[in-house]
């Protein structure tokens, strides 16, 4: 899973040239909260929304108070991020989009708006009774 990035730019030395980008902050999954990536992460001054797995909240709890607090969490963030990489794996289902088929980009383009408008007709409720026959 590749994490969610939200950009920030920041100026280029002398301001020459396109400013670069700096994400504000970092949205992943479990696998990308070691400490490393945190420190990492912080040392830039990017938030991070990375859920704690199991075995390092027992570790932490396990040390105590040397354990540290645990790391900042916001869960509607990261059900967002869920939400994303969700309709992702909708998308790869289209086994044309997931091996990129199409070649050429407005074919490519066109399959994936028809995707889209796929997608999008079955979350519009009908508000017809499925019961209803006539």
């Amino acid at each position: 899973m590749i994490p969610l990035l939200a950009l920030v730019r920041v100026p280029r030395p002398g301001g020459a040239g396109r400013p670069r980008t700096r994400p504000e902050s970092v949205t992943a999954d479990k696998a990308y909260s070691s400490r490393a990536n945190r420190e990492a992460l912080r040392t830039r001054r990017i938030r991070a929304t990375i859920p704690e797995p199991n075995d390092q909240i027992a570790n932490r709890k396990r040390r105590g108070s040397l354990g540290g607090r645990p790391p900042a969490f916001d869960p509607i963030a990261y059900r967002r991020r869920n939400q994303v990489e969700r309709g992702f794996n909708r998308r790869k289902h289209w086994r044309g989009v997931a091996t990129r088929y199409d070649k050429n980009g407005a074919n490519y383009q066109a399959t994936l708006d028809l995707i889209e408008m796929l997608d999008w007709l079955r979350a519009v409720p009908d508000h017809k009774d499925p019961r209803d026959r006539t």
